[in-house]
């Protein structure tokens, strides 16, 4: 059997597709290309470019591929842009999920696993964060996953699908072999940022909110690598395929995390020179302090991390922009998405 994997195009959604392929398991993708990127997709990989809202599409994939599983990483990710645009990120993560989920019920799939996020928790959750937290978003983002997970458990309870959610902290880092990282020429996670400021390939380095109730003044994350978390998602297929509990909702992180300003002196280290950065005010939705209680991952999928390290993940990143955009100033036409 296959497992579909919507955004497998993106940042995340191609690192999962990597894990799948590494772990000779069939995969399949299904990506509108919006923020994709076609060279992200494995090679191996079929891809199917198209709307995970379009049932007919969706459907039909689901039966050319025998697809049993489903991972769901298509969203708009940006919690400044779900401040300025929330229906739009209401309609991304919400109503086109709702679409999504009705093919998977009219076409009897069982297995899904969600691509959700730590925004649920809001500005200040209890530290570490455990899953039993009270969820009160603090933006348009956290709460349009938040509305997928409850429309989760209802679809569960109501049609027999078995589930598991994935609470992401802060995804950074790149795949050690080079195959794949962070492509959007606007990605705006830090690591990305700071690893493209100490290339010169941006205006440089932006701090939002350096007043906060943190150790240093700045927010303090738990940045987890990608590939843990891609590992930590085929972890959660074979929980599901080997028969184990539906409707788990799980965290992704490290269990401590790093300020800003730890974050950009460790890109620093990496590039060898001092970074500066712009201190700006806070900016609305961004939680305080971020750091997953991961215990329960850990326990119930025996999921491992292997690159708990802010200096591995650091480099990883710094190697990937290098690589990256090195090879598309060799290769003009190959930048950006090829439609």
């Amino acid at each position: 059997m296959t497992v579909l994997i919507t955004g497998g195009a993106g940042y995340i959604g191609s690192h999962m597709a990597l894990a799948l392929r590494d772990a000779g398991e069939p995969a399949v993708v299904l990506d509108d290309l919006s923020t994709g990127f076609r060279e992200a997709v494995p090679e191996g990989v079929p891809l199917v470019v198209g709307d995970v809202a379009d049932e007919a599409l969706v459907l039909r994939t689901l039966a050319t591929h025998q697809i049993d599983t489903v991972a769901h990483f298509a969203a708009r990710i940006v919690v400044s842009e779900s401040v300025r645009d929330p229906l739009g990120a209401y309609a991304a993560n919400t109503c086109k999920t709702r679409a999504l989920l009705g093919a998977l019920v009219a076409a009897d799939v069982k297995r899904f696993i969600f691509s959700s996020t730590a925004a649920v928790y809001g500005l200040e959750p209890p530290t570490p964060t455990a899953e039993t937290a009270p969820c009160d978003p603090a933006s348009p983002y956290g709460a349009s996953k938040l509305m997928t997970e409850r429309m989760l458990r209802d679809v569960s309870a109501a049609h027999g699908l078995s589930y598991v959610t994935l609470r992401y902290f802060n995804v950074a880092g790149a795949d050690p072999q080079l195959r794949s990282g962070q492509r959007s020429p606007g990605a705006s996670n830090l690591i990305t940022l700071a690893a493209r400021a100490s290339l010169g390939l941006n205006d440089g380095l932006q701090i939002f909110g350096t007043d906060l109730p943190t150790p240093d003044g700045t927010g303090v994350r738990d940045y987890i690598h990608v590939s843990d978390l891609a590992d930590a998602h085929v972890a959660a297929l074979r929980h599901l395929r080997a028969g184990g509990s539906g409707g788990l909702t799980l965290n992704c992180g490290y269990g401590f995390g790093y300020s800003v300003r730890e974050v950009i002196a460790a890109v620093g280290r990496a590039a060898g020179r001092e970074l500066a950065a712009v201190e700006r005010p806070r900016r609305a939705g961004d939680p305080y302090v971020s750091i997953a209680d991961a215990s329960r991952i850990r326990e119930t999928l025996s999921w491992t991390p292997r690159r708990d390290d802010l200096d591995l993940i650091v480099a990883d990143a710094l190697r990937w922009e290098r690589f990256c955009w090195t090879e598309k100033a060799r290769r003009p036409e190959s930048s950006g998405r090829r439609a």
